[in-house]
């Protein structure tokens, strides 16, 4: 779709999140600029100036606007924030009071109302969980309880059994037969992504704003029998590692282990799209007949969109017939972004190979 002035202009009205990322709208009497979605009182069409990048309108003399903050990634994790949850991924033990929050730079208050928006616990209830899962994964390689309980901080057996088993459901002497999803905040130049791991891969990539993001962790949680918990996993390092390196322009394909459960036709379309090579594209229909289903084009785009893994698995490279970008779980403006990025980056490639 070519976006228009008069599109654009009902965007706004409509406070349309589709549009994030492809354009800013600037109010020429107040001087400044906002996303899409912007709260604040609707501008006249006439006082308005439409661009498609915050640079553009920052060029021009245009301020960021407060309400909406154009100039920040959607859901991103502040730095002191990003620095405290390092802190705990590097010793799940660590206890942080408010008179360490505090010495951080840390509002304990605004830490807690951060912690409700986006984990939807509090920030000590957090620290409890990445204190609990540390415990769990301690007990399934067969460490002793009591030695795992008073390393975990607390100060009998029966205070650790209590909170272990609310968050399990189980005893800790039970889980040894079992397992959990752990799930972890990704920083990226598109926003925030949530990852999830079991022993065996990467189970689920996604940006943390998708609309369904909930209705994926509970499905996940249902598949796996586990219960989903903040903490780290083996495979979460080389996953970032190699996130960074896919974004910096120095990676074209993923090694990290994978471990995406779903029916042989999903299976078939996920293989499929991680078949496509980096920075081409393929059509439903193209996807339909690569799969041995070429009457099967709806079927397959809903198994796209059941893809769990963003961009490892790159349903972002599966487009209309006729070169529409058609929609995209993380949002068009991502999609577009993903692909530009792509080719950018192969045609630097292509360049530097010809000097």
């Amino acid at each position: 779709m070519q976006l228009t002035d008069d599109i654009m202009y009902q965007a706004i009205l409509d406070k349309n999140a589709e549009f994030t990322g492809l354009f800013y709208t600037a109010v020429k009497t107040t001087g400044i600029f906002c996303r899409p979605t912007c709260t604040a009182r609707k501008p006249k069409r006439e006082n308005v100036v439409f661009y498609t990048s915050s640079s553009e309108a920052i060029r021009d003399g245009f301020r960021a606007c407060k309400v909406c903050r154009p100039m920040e990634l959607p859901d991103e994790t502040p730095p002191l924030i990003r620095d405290l949850l390092d802190k705990l991924s590097e010793d799940p033990s660590a206890k942080f009071r408010d008179h360490d929050l505090r010495q951080r730079g840390l509002e304990p208050h605004a830490l807690r109302r951060w912690f409700l928006k986006h984990h939807g616990i509090t920030f000590h209830a957090y620290q409890r969980m990445h204190r609990i899962n540390s415990a769990f994964k301690k007990i399934s390689s067969g460490a002793p309880v009591t030695g795992i309980a008073f390393d975990a901080g607390y100060d009998s057996l029966s205070g650790f059994g209590d909170s272990f088993k609310s968050v399990f459901g189980y005893a800790p002497s039970e889980s040894r037969q079992k397992q959990v999803i752990d799930i972890k905040r990704i920083e990226t130049p598109l926003g925030t992504m949530l990852a999830c791991a079991v022993k065996d891969g990467i189970c689920l990539l996604e940006f943390s704003d998708r609309k369904m993001l909930e209705t994926e962790l509970k499905d996940l949680s249902r598949i796996f029998n586990a219960t989903i918990i903040q903490g780290q996993n083996p495979h979460f390092p080389l996953l970032e590692k190699e996130l960074q390196a896919y974004f910096s322009g120095k990676l074209t394909e993923f090694t990290v282990p994978l471990h995406t459960p779903g029916t042989s036709f999903q299976q078939a379309v996920w293989n499929e799209l991680r078949a496509i090579p980096f920075a081409a594209t393929r059509s439903y229909k193209e996807m339909a007949g690569a799969v041995g289903k070429p009457d099967a084009v709806r079927a397959l785009a809903n198994a796209n969109g059941m893809n769990r893994v963003a961009i490892i698995v790159p349903c972002h490279r599966v487009i209309g017939s006729d070169g529409s970008l058609t929609g995209y779980a993380g949002g068009i403006w991502r999609k577009q972004w993903l692909l530009n990025h792509e080719s950018s980056v192969l045609a630097n490639s292509h360049t530097a190979s010809t000097i």
